[in-house]
C-alpha cells in the first residue's frame, strides 16, 4: 500500500461509497416499486418492466446479489479507511477509532439514508432500469448467491418462516383494495370511486338494509271493488305490483303492469284475467348478503323478491333496481311530488320521512346513525323511546338532534334532523 498514492486511496473510497449507495438505492427501489404498475407495463411489452418483475418473482435471489455486493463494498470501504488512517496518523488506536466513526457516518449518509430516500421516492421509474443491471449481476454471482441462500433457507425452515410465493405475498385483501380505490383521488373520477367503493360494501350489507319495508309497499288488493282495482292500475307509478287478498299475508303473485296494456282495453277483462297474468312470488331469506342476492336474481331471472323471516312473514320487498341504486345512485323515477334526495336547508336541518332507511340518511346527510339495529329512522326512534312519541318531542340519537314532527297510528311519519354542528338545534 505504500506505493499507492493517498489521492488514489481516497478516490477508491469515494467509488466504494458510491457503489454501496447504488446497491442501497437498488434494494429500496425494487422492493418499493408498484408491482401492479410493473405488471401492466410488462403486459404492454416493456422490457424493463419484464426484467423487474422477473427479479421480484425471485426476491430471495435478487436480495442475495444486492446484499452480497453491498456488504462486500462496505467491508472494503471500512478496510480502506483503516489504511488511510494509518497512512495519515500511523498505527494509533485513536486514529483507527476516529476512522471507523468517519466511515460509519459516510456510509450512513452517502450510502444508506440518501440513496434509499431517492430509491423510495422514484421507485417505479428506477425499477424499469435497474432490472438491466441486476439481471447480469445475478447471472455472474449466481453460484455464490445460491450457496448463501441455501443456508438462509435452512435457517428459515428451522424457524418455520418459509416465505410465501410471490403471487400470494402481493395479493390484496378486499379492505386493502377498497382503501387503494378510495385514496386514488387523482387517478379515478369521483363518480367512479363512489361506485367502486359501494361495490366493496355489497358483501357486508344484507337484503334487509336495502329492502322497502312492509309498511311502505304498494299492494294491489283484489278484494277491493273492481273499479278501485282498475283505478289503481291506471294511476300506479310502479311497473310491478304485488297482488294479494286483503294483505301481504295472502300474496298471490307479482303483476307486471305493462302486460295489461292490451287486456285493460277489453271490456270482458276481469279478476280471473288479472290473476292469469301474475308471476309467482319469489322469496328471499332475511340476512342474505346483497352481493349473493344479486347473483341469485341473475340465476333465477328475477327482478323483485319478498324478504321473509324465519317464520315466513314478509318483512319487505327488494328489487334489482334497489341493489343497482346502492352503488350507482338513484336513477329511477319517483312518485310525483316526492323527492328521493335529502339535503340540509338554510337552518341546518332536514325533514325526513320515518320510513327512510338509515343507510340512505347517513349517505345523503353525512351522518352516523347505527346500522346494526333498526333499519329505518322510525325504528330507531321507537327503539329509543320504547313507545310511540308525541309530535313536538325532541331527542338526541347518537348525539344527533331529532325532532318528532308528525306521528300517526303506530309510527313516526316525519321527523326533523338537525346537523350536529348546528347550535340552534332543539335541546
Amino acid at each position: 500500500m505504500d506505493e499507492i498514492p493517498l489521492s488514489a486511496l481516497s478516490a477508491t473510497l469515494i467509488v466504494l461509497l458510491a457503489v454501496s449507495g447504488f446497491f442501497s438505492l437498488t434494494e429500496t427501489a425494487m422492493m418499493a416499486a408498484n408491482r401492479f404498475r410493473l405488471r401492466h407495463l410488462a403486459q404492454t411489452g416493456h422490457h424493463g418492466a419484464i426484467k423487474a418483475l422477473s427479479l421480484l418473482n425471485r426476491t430471495d435471489k435478487m436480495l442475495g446479489v444486492i446484499l452480497l455486493g453491498n456488504n462486500l463494498v462496505n467491508s472494503a470501504a471500512a478496510t480502506l479507511v483503516s489504511v488511510i488512517a494509518i497512512e495519515l496518523f500511523g498505527d494509533d488506536k485513536w486514529a483507527l477509532g476516529i476512522g471507523t466513526l468517519a466511515v460509519t457516518f459516510a456510509i450512513l449518509v452517502f450510502s444508506e439514508i440518501t440513496p434509499k430516500i431517492i430509491g423510495a421516492t422514484y421507485a417505479d421509474k428506477l425499477a424499469l432500469f435497474l432490472g438491466y443491471i441486476l439481471t447480469p449481476l445475478l447471472r455472474l454471482f449466481y453460484p455464490i448467491v445460491w450457496f448463501i441462500n441455501l443456508f438462509a433457507s435452512g435457517l428459515l425452515g428451522l424457524l418455520r418462516l418459509s416465505p410465501k410465493p410471490g403471487a400470494e405475498s402481493t395479493r390484496l385483501s378486499p379492505e386493502e383494495l377498497r382503501s387503494l380505490v378510495l385514496e386514488s383521488a387523482h387517478l379515478i373520477p369521483q363518480k367512479h370511486r363512489t361506485i367502486l367503493g359501494s361495490l366493496f360494501e355489497l358483501n357486508s350489507i344484507t337484503v334487509e338494509d336495502l329492502m322497502t319495508p312492509r309498511g311502505s309497499i304498494e299492494i294491489l288488493d283484489i278484494d277491493c271493488s273492481w273499479e278501485e282495482v282498475l283505478t289503481q292500475l291506471g294511476t300506479s307509478h310502479h311497473s310491478r305490483l304485488p297482488v294479494c287478498r286483503g294483505s301481504l299475508d295472502q300474496l298471490l303473485g307479482v303483476l307486471q303492469a305493462r302486460r295489461l296494456i292490451g287486456p285493460l282495453r277489453d271490456e270482458d277483462f276481469d279478476e280471473a284475467g288479472l290473476i292469469s297474468h301474475l308471476q309467482p312470488p319469489y322469496y328471499i331469506p332475511a340476512g342474505t348478503a346483497v352481493f349473493s342476492q344479486l347473483a341469485f336474481f341473475q340465476e333465477n331471472h328475477q327482478r323483485i323478491g319478498f324478504v321473509v323471516d324465519e317464520y315466513g312473514e314478509i318483512l319487505g320487498v327488494l328489487t334489482l333496481e334497489d341493489i343497482i341504486e346502492e352503488f350507482v345512485g338513484d336513477f329511477t323515477t319517483s312518485l310525483p311530488g316526492l323527492g328521493n334526495s335529502l339535503m340540509w336547508d338554510g337552518n341546518g336541518s332536514s325533514m325526513v320521512e320515518g320510513s327512510r332507511l338509515l343507510r340512505d340518511i347517513n349517505r345523503m346527510l353525512g351522518l352516523n346513525f347505527p346500522l346494526d339495529g333498526p333499519k329505518t329512522l322510525n325504528g330507531l326512534i321507537l327503539e329509543h323511546f320504547q313507545d310511540i312519541p308525541e309530535s313536538g318531542v325532541s331527542i338526541k340519537l347518537t348525539g344527533i338532534p331529532v325532532e318528532i314532527v308528525h306521528t300517526q297510528d303506530r309510527s313516526v311519519v316525519t321527523a326533523r334532523i338537525f346537523r350536529p354542528d348546528i347550535t340552534t338545534a332543539p335541546n
